[in-house]
């Protein structure tokens, strides 16, 4: 392997490529014309509710923002572009919603005609979800990979991109849902329907709904890209497995199995949501804990590997790998300093990150340290040392936590305060529709 093949391509060199690539065209032609299609469908809704239609866009992309901020810092030593998270997040908003409407109806119509209708009413949805949405966004991923294929490097990456494309679709579904809910009501341009569907579809569904499920496939996807290594016949079955396991899950979802809930009222469906969809969350969480925790080990191994203080010590290295403890760091510097502080340790820590990404990326060609041997490199590790610099100027000589006070009760307290808000809300809407 030659530095030539492994150098990373410069930005601008980038973006000539990307226009010159079918699958650019392909994209943006999509995103314009079913964009076009999703605008239109929501000026249909807002003329008949004005009021509710801007209220469940307005809330609900309000309710996207910390799932977005969450997705996006799951992968902290190698950032992903905001540009193509947002091309992720626009493919499951307008692609996969507008095309799904007609092929979910299409399969519905053949399960009426194939079985019965009151069979295509009970489980239809559980089949045509799956099928179509899960394969459309899987689509958006694959666009990914093709117009950027250098930032897929690991399993996590599929995971998160798979995950922005699944959050689009659901704040689309979502808002959709909600205007329906509206129009079922029947108490004309309202907004408690609005409300109600954030708590339910939101922050009830919505925890183990299309985020996590094209997450999954979005994780199969790059497993069988980046673990070359291994066999086809083994990536395509890692490829499958993220198809599969999200099928099952969402087919899960909609079916009608514990539609009722159990025992009755509104806290029986309640709990009835609860063991259907919790489960999956935990799944996909444990899976992109692990895939980070290997992609983490992987790039600070190559960054340990330079035994340059100057870079990162011993203990940055540890304190990098483990995200209580960066945090922990920022505040120890914050405390020491003020706000400036913590700035300088996270601008420290991120130029850190990339310059152990790009050791990763031109090791093999330029050796292990690879100062003065590769321009992009080089330009990585000023970065880093332009960032120690400023943190030395504030009489801070390492990103490393302070004295740990034991306070995790008070968060776990907090978070069982908000949970307990949270079913509450949600056992009044499931009682009140």
């Amino acid at each position: 392997m030659t530095a030539e093949s492994v150098r990373p391509t410069p930005r601008s060199a980038r973006a000539v490529q990307s226009l010159r690539m079918p699958a650019f065209w392909l994209l943006t032609g999509l995103l314009l014309v079913c964009g076009a299609r999703l605008f239109t469908m929501l000026s249909t809704a807002y003329a008949k509710y004005p009021v509710a239609t801007v209220a469940a866009v307005v809330l609900f992309g309000l309710y996207a923002v910390p799932f977005w901020l969450f997705i996006a810092s799951m992968d902290f030593v190698e950032r992903e572009p905001p540009l193509l998270l947002a091309t992720a997040f626009a493919w499951g908003a307008a692609v996969a919603t507008t095309v799904a409407i007609p092929g979910n109806q299409a399969i519905h119509d053949l399960l009426a005609k194939l079985v019965s209708p009151e069979f295509a009413a009970a489980w239809g949805s559980a089949i045509a979800g799956p099928t179509i949405e899960e394969l459309l966004k899987g689509l958006g991923v694959i666009v990914i990979v093709l117009i950027a294929r250098a930032q897929i490097n690991s399993v996590l990456d599929g995971m998160v991109y798979g995950a922005l494309v699944g959050l689009g679709f659901q704040v689309v579904e979502d808002i959709v849902y909600a205007v329906n809910a509206v129009a079922v009501a029947g108490q004309g341009d309202e907004v408690g329907p609005v409300v109600s569907t954030v708590f339910l579809r939101g922050f009830i569904a919505g925890l183990w709904s299309h985020t996590i499920f094209s997450a999954l496939v979005g994780g199969g996807i790059a497993y069988f890209l980046v673990h070359r290594e291994r066999s086809t016949v083994n990536r395509l079955g890692g490829a499958l497995l993220g198809f599969a396991g999200a099928w099952l899950l969402h087919f899960l979802w909609n079916s009608p199995l514990l539609a009722d809930g159990i025992g009755g009222g509104a806290g029986g469906v309640l709990l009835g949501l609860l063991i259907k969809g919790l489960p999956a969350l935990v799944l996909v969480l444990s899976l992109a804990w692990l895939a980070r925790k290997r992609e983490a080990t992987f790039y600070l191994a190559q960054l340990g590997a330079v035994h340059d203080p100057q870079v990162a010590t011993a203990e940055e290295v540890a304190t990098l790998a483990d995200g209580r403890l960066r945090h922990r760091a920022r505040e120890h510097a914050k405390k020491l300093v003020g706000s400036k502080g913590a700035r300088a340790v996270r601008a420290l820590q991120r130029a850190q990150c990339r310059y152990a990404v790009e050791l990763s990326r031109v090791r093999d060609a330029v050796g292990l340290a690879g100062t003065g041997r590769d321009p992009v490199l080089d330009h990585q590790r000023e970065a880093v040392l332009t960032a120690r610099g400023r943190l030395a100027a504030l009489g801070i000589q390492e990103a490393l936590p302070g004295a740990h006070r034991k306070r995790r009760w008070l968060w776990w307290l907090a978070l069982l305060l908000f949970a307990s808000l949270l079913l509450f809300s949600a056992a009044r809407a499931l009682g009140g529709s």
